[in-house]
């Protein structure tokens, strides 16, 4: 299996919208394993109408809880128990994206979180960081996580207003290359994703690592 394990340095860092690029830049298909939360949509039905691909693109989620909240109390509220054994990716063709839940250390299970998950999936990862104050020491200590596990880390996406200097700062300390850079948009489409051209070629990032 190739693709990309998309997560972020925090929630609202623009995970949704980093899936919704990489299905405008890449022939894949996209997978939410876990989603909490359905209002006012999924990340899926996000996805699909920001990158404006087929239905059939979309993989089916393997849970699907209704209140916005870290899945393992979203679950708990449901009456549901995740079992991380359910949680591998649905048949498709070619590349795959896959969203996480919320940041690495965020809880699936009682035992599990979200980076046992990417590491299961062994997908190359590609971390979203927004771009203001915060994100240097959010993304640092993801970017540790992700070393410590030994799991393969693709780059960063940031994602909000131009900030060269918090940029530069990940890219020395966290000795890491930033794929792309994501501004805040007015208005966002399939046209305009794909006008943000990566700064590596995509293809060869999700096929080389792990």
């Amino acid at each position: 299996m190739h693709g990309f394990f998309v997560t972020g340095t925090d929630t609202d860092v623009g995970k949704t919208l980093v899936a919704a690029w990489l299905l405008s830049q890449l022939d894949a298909s996209y997978w939410k394993p876990v989603q909490a939360g359905t209002e006012p949509e999924t990340d899926s039905a996000t996805v699909r109408r920001l990158a404006e691909v087929d239905a059939a693109r979309i993989l089916p989620e393997a849970y699907l809880l209704p209140e916005s909240l870290a899945p393992h109390e979203a679950a708990r509220r449901a009456g549901i128990v995740i079992d991380m054994a359910k949680l591998h990716a649905p048949e498709h063709e070619g590349l795959l994206v896959v969203e996480g839940a919320g940041g690495l250390m965020v809880p699936l299970t009682d035992e599990a979180y979200v980076i046992d998950l990417a590491a299961e999936l062994d997908l190359p990862i590609i971390l979203v960081a927004r771009s203001t104050l915060g994100t240097i020491n959010h993304t640092l200590l993801s970017i540790e996580a992700i070393r410590r596990r030994g799991l393969p880390l693709a780059g960063v996406v940031i994602t909000g207003p131009e900030t060269p200097h918090n940029r530069a700062a990940i890219e020395r300390y966290g000795q890491i290359e930033v794929i792309a850079e994501i501004p805040w948009l007015e208005t966002i489409d399939r046209s305009v994703l794909r006008a943000i051209q990566p700064e590596f070629d995509l293809v060869k990032l999700a096929t080389v690592l792990p």
